[in-house]
């Protein structure tokens, strides 16, 4: 490939045209920064229910959009680099930012400190997240777990006390809004393993198909119909679940420590066979036809 910049071949590969199935990937994308942006903007506003939603339906376009690549080989590093930083935007930024002008600017300096912290832990964690996705000394079983709470569950779990407030359960004190707040963003920055289902295998057997399609609909219905009943279920049965990844990893993680010392270990001596000396007789002079 030429290197000079005024070459016309040069500039011909350089400004080659890009294929769609690159782009669709990168709409998604964006359409989640503005769904986040926009949950920001409700929240100035006090339109704390619309912004919650425009949160969670981030959240669905952040986890669509990965898969749409995927499927379509879409992948890009530019891709990449954006979804980092929608999910800044949408996870970090707008979370802390509702929370503050829901309940937390009452504490002054203090609330603002705690949405402040979490914004930058989810910064930290997707910083963190990017920097070791290729890490050679990762064991294998490892793939399968996130370190730390992701910053999309960590997003939707942070505004469980909007949640209960919405269904009627009394507001409680900024105090303790402002704790939970920063008990999130220690498990997003944490080196807490939480189970991610990456590898588990996505296939259906063909007589499943249609309970699927059933069970999908159903869901949607229900989180359609009684959002808040429906995230404050999913959000305390995801803190419970944390434990169960953790024990699992560190399972795993006990098991492939005991199958490596048991590789380097020497192979047992073999136990002393013991012979009986041989006594030499008068018939050993003999000829050797003789014997």
């Amino acid at each position: 490939m030429p290197t000079d910049p005024s070459s016309p071949e040069y500039r011909r590969r350089r400004f080659r045209p890009i294929p769609v199935r690159m782009l669709v990937p990168n709409m998604i994308t964006l359409l989640a920064i503005c769904a986040g942006l926009t949950a920001i903007r409700l929240s100035t506003e006090g339109r704390m229910e619309l912004a919650v939603a425009a949160i969670v339906f981030a959240a669905v376009l952040d986890g669509i959009d990965g898969r749409v690549a995927r499927m379509i080989k879409g992948q890009s590093k530019f891709g990449a680099e954006l979804d980092s930083l929608a999910d800044f935007v949408n996870f970090g930024v707008a979370p802390g930012l509702i929370l503050y002008f829901w309940q937390l600017h009452e504490l002054n300096n203090g609330g603002w400190i705690a949405a402040m912290v979490f914004a930058i832990s989810g910064g930290l964690r997707l910083a963190r997240f990017n920097a070791s996705i290729d890490d050679p000394n990762k064991p294998a079983f490892a793939a399968n777990y996130f370190t730390g709470v992701p910053a999309p569950a960590g997003a939707i779990t942070v505004l469980l006390p909007i949640y209960l407030a919405f269904l009627g359960v009394p507001m409680p004190p900024a105090t303790l809004t402002a704790f939970y707040t920063l008990l999130i963003a220690f498990l997003m920055v944490s080196r807490l393993p939480v189970f991610s289902g990456k590898t588990v295998k996505m296939r259906v057997p063909p007589e499943m198909v249609l309970p699927v399609f059933v069970s999908v609909v159903f869901f949607v219905a229900l989180l359609i119909g009684y959002p808040w009943h429906i995230l404050s279920a999913g959000t305390a049965a995801y803190l419970i679940s944390l434990p169960w990844g953790w024990k699992s990893y560190r399972d795993q993680e006990r098991s492939l420590a005991a199958q490596e010392l048991a590789a380097r270990a020497p192979p047992p001596a073999a136990a002393p066979t013991y012979t009986a000396p041989v006594t030499k007789t008068e018939e050993d002079d003999r000829p050797a036809h003789l014997h």
